[in-house]
C-alpha cells in the first residue's frame, strides 16, 4: 500500500483509536496500534509507520513508551481493516 492509501484509510475509517488489523504480503497478519512520534511526518512521507503490536498496546497506554513500537514499511501491507473483537 502507498502512504496515501494508508493515510486515507485513517481519514475515512471511523476509529476510536488507531488499532487495526494489518495484512502483509510475506508474513502473518497482526493487530497493531499506529502511533505518532516526533518523526512521524518524515517517516510517513517515506511510507514507514510506527506500530505497536497487540500484546504491548496496554503497556503503551499505561506508560506511553514509544520504544515499544516497531517501524514497518507500508509497501509490505496488502490491506488494513478493523480488528474483530
Amino acid at each position: 500500500m502507498t502512504n496515501d492509501q494508508i493515510s486515507s484509510f485513517f481519514q475515512n475509517a471511523k476509529l476510536k483509536n488507531r488499532i487495526v488489523k494489518i495484512d502483509f504480503k510475506s508474513r502473518a497478519s497482526i493487530v497493531g496500534l499506529f502511533i505518532e512520534s516526533k518523526d512521524s511526518d518524515e517517516l510517513n512521507a517515506k511510507n514507514f509507520w510506527r506500530i505497536i503490536n497487540e500484546p504491548k498496546i496496554e503497556e503503551f497506554f499505561a506508560h506511553n513508551d514509544t520504544s515499544l513500537a516497531r517501524i514497518f514499511n507500508g509497501s509490505e501491507f496488502t490491506r488494513l481493516s478493523l480488528p474483530k473483537n
